[in-house]
């Protein structure tokens, strides 16, 4: 578990290495914006995975029911929530179970409650599909975003058919407490709203704070949840596209399954399977090491920031390898910071504007990544901005 070991991520295909021209408009940038991180995963996975690669067979493939009992195990040791292995479906990556859900459980037209700035897929998923965004913004508070309870129940007032929450928030790293949980799970049931619960950053959380998922609180707000689950973001497998839907109404979740059906979805893939089940069973301490690992690095870049960057402020994040930095004090504009990090720092961040309404003047840097490449992104922060 050497996370300072550098990899060479080029000539993989990689997204996040080799399509920042597309993305940037140059080549020469140090990517640091999408999702994943510059690590290999355990190597229980990478040996599940070379067995079965060297099988060298690769007909259609079934998720094992020791997959479903890998995933329940999982969530009630790290979390706590105990699951029936019967509720969990599959899907190839949360952003599909998103869009699934949304077709499921809602009409054209219908409103879908968002909490802005948000994951991006939100909007994508909800307006593509033909619905219509219902945006109740976080306030950022002393550094830290909080819920306005008021916005949140007068949107809910207007019909709106499903929730989605982003627990642990991205970008801006919060973990709910059971307090903020079990108000949204009170309204979302006064006012007959499903819950679709995006913890795909769950499992990466930082010391002094607890993940709770939402269905966990009761039987009655479990039984309009849908939550969604996967190794990609906590074991760096987002490749594979395996990821778990967990439904624990019978009427929901048959009613799920036969939208995928009517989508053609079969199956997860056989390296998937595989990777999946490996994660799942053995990953514990790979993973244990690397949340550590990562605390440090956003200490690193709390201090950093804090020293040479003064007018910068880091929102602590509770959870996960993704730092949202509000750059306001800066009093640039969002493509004046663009450029700037782009010309000047050569450097990839993702835009603030893009997480909707409350993303003007942030930026949202990834520091899943070793050490070295931490400081150097850092240092190209202070050349594009200092």
């Amino acid at each position: 578990m050497n996370f300072n070991k550098k990899i060479d991520r080029f000539n993989t295909g990689s997204v996040k290495w080799e399509m920042t021209k597309e993305i940037y408009g140059t080549s020469d940038v140090l990517p640091m914006w999408v999702a994943d991180m510059d690590f290999y995963p355990p190597q229980q996975v990478l040996d599940a995975i070379k067995t079965r690669v060297d099988h060298g067979v690769f007909g259609y493939s079934f998720v094992p029911p020791v997959v479903n009992e890998a995933i329940s195990s999982w969530l009630e040791r790290r979390h706590g929530w105990t699951i029936s292995p019967s509720w969990i479906l599959f899907s190839p990556g949360v952003v599909p179970s998103i869009s699934m859900a949304i077709q499921s459980f809602s009409d054209p037209g219908d409103r879908i409650l968002v909490q802005p700035p948000i994951y991006t897929p939100f909007f994508d998923m909800t307006e593509l599909n033909g619905r219509v965004i219902e945006a109740s913004p976080l306030v950022l508070k002393d550094g830290r975003y909080e819920i306005d309870f008021d916005s949140f129940e007068a949107s809910l007032k207007k019909g709106c058919k499903l929730f989605l929450l982003c627990n642990p928030h991205n970008p801006g790293g919060r973990v709910w407490t059971r307090e903020e949980l079990t108000r949204i799970a009170e309204l979302c049931i006064q006012y007959d709203c499903l819950i679709l619960s995006d913890e795909i950053h769950s499992d990466i959380v930082f010391s002094s704070h607890k993940h709770i998922p939402i269905a966990s609180l009761g039987d009655k707000i479990a039984a309009r949840t849908i939550t969604c689950v996967a190794p990609s973001k906590t074991f760096n497998l987002a490749g594979l596209q395996t990821s778990g839907v967990i439904i624990s109404d019978d009427v929901l979740r048959e009613k799920f399954q036969a939208f995928q059906k009517r989508q053609g979805f079969f199956t997860l893939n056989a390296i998937g399977i595989k990777a999946m089940e490996a994660a799942y069973l053995h990953g514990w301490d790979w993973l244990e090491a690397l949340t550590a690992y990562l605390e440090e690095n956003v200490g690193v870049a709390r201090e950093f920031i804090s020293k040479e960057l003064p007018a910068v402020k880091l929102i602590e994040p509770d959870a996960s390898y993704l730092i949202w930095l509000d750059l306001r004090n800066l009093g640039l504009t969002d493509d004046e910071l663009q450029r700037r990090l782009v010309e000047m720092g050569k450097l990839g961040l993702e835009p603030g504007p893009k997480y909707g309404t409350g993303g003007e003047g942030f930026v949202r840097m990834n520091i899943g990544c070793p050490r070295d490449i931490l400081l150097d992104g850092l240092q190209r922060l202070k050349k594009a901005l200092g």
